[in-house]
């Protein structure tokens, strides 16, 4: 395997396997422990931090709607590889990517990411930071108490690398660090 092809079937990957991807990589790159209870993903044992993690893909926006007489074509385009925007592009591209079913009560500290196709861009937020700076909203679905979401975008990003960055890992290296 090489780094392209770990990137590719990470795109591939849908829900909580793509969540335990994420969780996989924090926990190596970050030295942190499985966590004792379901509540929260990680812990960090030498500051008694409950951790939770959540990524996303950064692909480009649907450019039409599916219709009746379009859906042939709407599903050629989706592929993940014709979607996919580099980090370098991240300001020429639309994007809109949900960091969601976030429940601060459950954690202190949470490790949030991107994938991009070139890189994987980590960032780190106290549970108690998050907030309207970030554009949060604890209205995710209707009748969740407690749970919420918020989005990163080509209008916002800049201010996540400012105030949040933890780290940016290649494939390469996330591949590394796996075959360790």
């Amino acid at each position: 395997m090489d780094g392209e092809t770990l990137r590719d079937g990470i795109f591939a990957l849908r829900t909580r396997r793509f969540g335990t991807v994420a969780e996989v990589l924090v926990q190596r790159l970050y030295r942190l422990k499985k966590s004792q209870t379901l509540f929260h993903d990680l812990f960090d044992d030498t500051q008694e931090h409950r951790v939770e993690v959540k990524f996303s893909t950064v692909l480009k926006k649907h450019r039409a709607p599916i219709t009746e007489a379009t859906v042939l074509q709407r599903i050629a385009e989706e592929t993940s590889s014709q979607r996919m925007i580099a980090f370098s592009a991240w300001q020429t591209s639309t994007f809109d990517s949900n960091i969601q079913q976030v429940k601060r009560p459950e954690f202190d500290i949470l490790y949030y990411g991107l994938f991009f196709s070139d890189q994987i861009a980590i960032f780190r937020i106290a549970s108690g930071d998050i907030g309207s700076q970030i554009g949060y909203s604890d209205k995710q679905h209707k009748g969740n108490i407690g749970e919420g979401q918020f989005h990163i975008t080509n209008t916002n990003l800049q201010f996540h690398l400012d105030h949040h960055l933890a780290g940016q890992l290649s494939y390469d290296e996330f591949l590394e660090m796996l075959t360790e």
